[in-house]
């Protein structure tokens, strides 16, 4: 990584990056598509994927935006990832890697991000709250990831004094026994209030997810493996847009 000095002086000089929250408030639930190597689950899903060659195929198919996982030793993804991501397409890229240290926010600021992954599970309140605070001064957005109803209070709670966190997505996997329940993102996105956008994440394969999706209100779907596993993401992509969103009231 980068001297700090050298990442404060990037993301002083970079342009402002598209709006993530803003590009998932459509009519229809967003879909937002993930450049994916490999996971932990299913181990390797396309090694010798192209990240600025899908991300191009997404934007193509209707992806309202690209997900990139930075993380290289679960995932295979890298930095550089993102980089030719936000060379080739104009839509908002979120970071999505373990991001526990503000010099990591920096960082995804420095190279274009327009959002972040936040793991509430993985981060004490006051870490959690800290690293909101930091991405709100860097005017980075953030998604913040949950998995049960006090991981979404200790989420809002964390947003409550800073516009940064913009974002709340349910897991529905199980990050300990990597088993998913496609109910977790019903049972929780009804509670998430109407000022976060409310994204529905993992098990999201077929056009029947996304209906179940906006079933549960949500806003937009993270979908990784299917896309990118398929030999036509761009095609894969449209399959899945074009569902009419339902939002919420709360």
């Amino acid at each position: 990584m980068p001297r700090r000095s050298e990442l404060e002086q990037a993301a002083a000089n970079i342009a402002a990056p598209p709006r993530f929250a803003e590009s998932l408030q459509r009519r229809d639930i967003a879909v937002i598509a993930e450049v994916k190597r490999r996971s932990p689950s299913k181990g390797w899903i396309n090694p010798g994927i192209s990240a600025g060659d899908q991300a191009a195929a997404y934007a193509a198919g209707g992806a309202a935006a690209i997900s990139v996982l930075t993380e290289p030793d679960h995932f295979g993804g890298s930095v550089d990832d993102l980089l030719a991501v936000r060379a080739v397409v104009g839509l908002p890229v979120l970071k999505k890697d373990f991001h526990v240290d503000p010099i990591q926010l920096l960082e995804a600021k420095a190279i274009g991000a327009s959002a972040a992954l936040l793991i509430v599970r993985a981060l004490p309140q006051d870490q959690l709250t800290e690293l909101v605070r930091v991405a709100g001064d860097l005017h980075l957005e953030v998604l913040l990831e949950v998995r049960d109803a006090e991981e979404l209070q200790r989420a809002v709670d964390a947003a409550a004094a800073n516009g940064a966190a913009t974002s709340i997505g349910v897991n529905n996997r199980n990050l300990e026994t990597l088993v998913i329940d496609t109910g977790r993102a019903e049972e929780l996105i009804a509670g998430i209030p109407a000022r976060f956008v409310a994204i529905a994440e993992s098990g999201v394969s077929a056009r029947s997810d996304v209906e179940r999706a906006a079933g549960a209100r949500a806003d937009a779907v993270l979908v990784g493996s299917a896309v990118s596993a398929a030999a036509d993401p761009s095609a894969a992509v449209r399959g899945l847009t074009h569902v009419t969103r339902h939002p919420r009231g709360l």
